[in-house]
C-alpha cells in the first residue's frame, strides 16, 4: 500500500492511540508533507493529515486505512 496512496482522495485511518487509550478513527489526507517512516528505535511509523484536528498525527502500529 505504501507507493499506493493517492493525494487526490481523502481516507480514513484507524488506530489505537495511546494518548486516549483506545481505537480511534480519523478523517485523513495524503499529501506531499505525509510519509511512511522508520523510528530511531526501529517502529513503523506513518504520518498523515487530519481532516478532523487540522494538523499533522502520526500513527505506529497497526492500523487500518480506507478509501
Amino acid at each position: 500500500m505504501k507507493g499506493n496512496m493517492n493525494t487526490q482522495k481523502t481516507f480514513t485511518i484507524t488506530y489505537y492511540a495511546k494518548k486516549y487509550g483506545k481505537m480511534i478513527t480519523r478523517n485523513a489526507k495524503w499529501d506531499s508533507l505525509s510519509k511512511y517512516w522508520t523510528s530511531k528505535a526501529g517502529n513503523a511509523l506513518v504520518t498523515y493529515y487530519d481532516l478532523d484536528k487540522q494538523g499533522y498525527r502520526t500513527c505506529s502500529g497497526n492500523y487500518k486505512i480506507r478509501y
